[in-house]
């Protein structure tokens, strides 16, 4: 049994898109005589509970329809990871997460993956009151995704439009991270991240390294960039150039802790949380996912 949660505002066009990739789904489960069924999400947070709720009565097979926002809600309900198997047919707007996992866009196609049954271990962020997959982010990223959620239409065109409007206005941001076992470093930073995956903002490679396979995380901090610099900063990231920045530092770790003075928010996958404990540690063969 396959038991789908499906977020029926994903990917924008009013819906859409995952409209027509449902009816596909639905349409070759029929025809495979694959016993199925459909949990739709009406809120903010619902899949979240939707997730729990269908684990604790024994679901094993979960199927996410959505992007990455219901991604990371399947992934922080799931109250055992020992006990379920996840697939993703990716509907998003900008699928980061899926790009991360090499998951095909094409509904049918990452169906086939998911009746195949063969399912790799992924690894996850930890934090004391959220788990991550895809990106942990502070700094620009977190004032884009604020002007980005008050548009009216969510595309990949007004993320960039957003990323630039912050570019223009933003002050850095003044943090301490300690990586491992290593004492805290003062950071004053435009950007700063802790990647599993290895982009965000549907397609903004920001740590090309970051592979949610190799049982290792990436920090990754661009420091103060003026003028010019700036510039060929932004262009950087663009390409998926950004860690060749002399600006940008980036280190493995797979625990790290985070202070800042002041309050702070931070974005998970996405999401944003206003200061919650940023202390994270990489989990491996725990998430099993087909593909």
């Amino acid at each position: 049994m396959l038991d789908f949660i499906v977020n029926p505002c994903a990917g924008g066009s009013n819906g859409k898109k995952i409209k027509r990739a449902l009816s596909k789904t639905e349409e070759e489960l029929k025809r495979l005589k694959v016993d199925y069924r459909i949990h739709f999400t009406h809120k903010p947070k619902h899949a979240i509970d939707i997730a729990e709720k269908i684990v604790e009565a024994g679901a094993t097979d979960i199927v996410i329809m959505g992007g990455d926002g219901t991604i990371h809600e399947v992934i922080n309900g799931i109250p055992d990871f020992d006990k379920v198997n996840v697939g993703i047919i990716p509907c998003g707007t900008g699928n980061d997460f899926a790009s991360a996992l090499k998951l095909p866009l094409d509904p049918l196609e990452a169906l086939k993956i998911i009746l195949n049954g063969k399912t790799k271990y992924v690894d996850y962020m930890q934090m004391p009151t959220v788990r991550g997959v895809n990106i942990i982010g502070m700094g620009i990223d977190v004032e884009v995704l604020k002007k980005y959620e008050k548009a009216r239409k969510k595309t990949k065109f007004q993320y960039t439009k957003s990323l630039i409007k912050t570019l223009l206005k933003f002050d850095y941001s003044e943090f301490e991270v300690a990586l491992d076992d290593a004492p805290f470093e003062k950071y004053r930073s435009l950007i700063a991240c802790f990647a599993n995956g290895h982009r965000y903002g549907g397609g903004i490679r920001i740590c090309p390294a970051a592979d949610p396979f190799d049982k290792k995380l990436e920090f990754v901090a661009v420091k103060e960039v003026k003028g010019l610099k700036m510039v060929n900063a932004f262009i950087k990231l663009k390409q998926g150039k950004i860690l060749s920045v002399p600006q940008v530092v980036h280190k493995n770790f797979k625990t790290v802790k985070f202070k800042c003075e002041k309050p702070y928010t931070v974005q998970v996958d996405g999401q944003l949380y206003d200061d919650i404990p940023v202390e994270i540690s990489i989990v491996s063969d725990k998430l099993k996912i087909f593909c």
